[in-house]
């Protein structure tokens, strides 16, 4: 089974089973990664799935896209890897990819 990091904005850590095809967000929710509120359901519109993924997996993600890029734009305090998770889907290529998670959703 491929797996995921989440890393609490304390540095608590959550690795957890990742299936492929459901996105960051589901398996953050799945396995009740705190931190990852999800409220609309993945439709993204809220940014209350965001996250960091460590730069190191930059270069495997789907690129951002204009909807995801103008939610961003709102959140707290948005860095250069920040993403919303439900717009990444688990592919085999990901497997191991951290997420640091931001304190304004806790």
């Amino acid at each position: 089974m491929l797996t995921v990091t989440f890393i609490e904005h304390d540095g608590t850590t959550h690795r957890v089973p990742a299936p492929t095809e459901r996105t960051l967000m589901q398996i953050a929710v799945d396995n009740a990664v705190p931190g990852i509120l999800g409220d609309c359901g993945g439709s993204c519109s809220c940014a209350t799935c965001h996250g960091y993924v460590h730069p190191q997996w930059a270069d495997r993600l789907p690129p951002v896209s204009e909807t995801e890029a103008f939610m961003l734009e709102g959140v707290p305090e948005p860095r250069g890897n920040s993403r919303l998770c439900c717009q990444i889907k688990m592919r085999p290529e990901l497997d191991g990819v951290v997420v640091q998670l931001p304190q304004e959703q806790v």
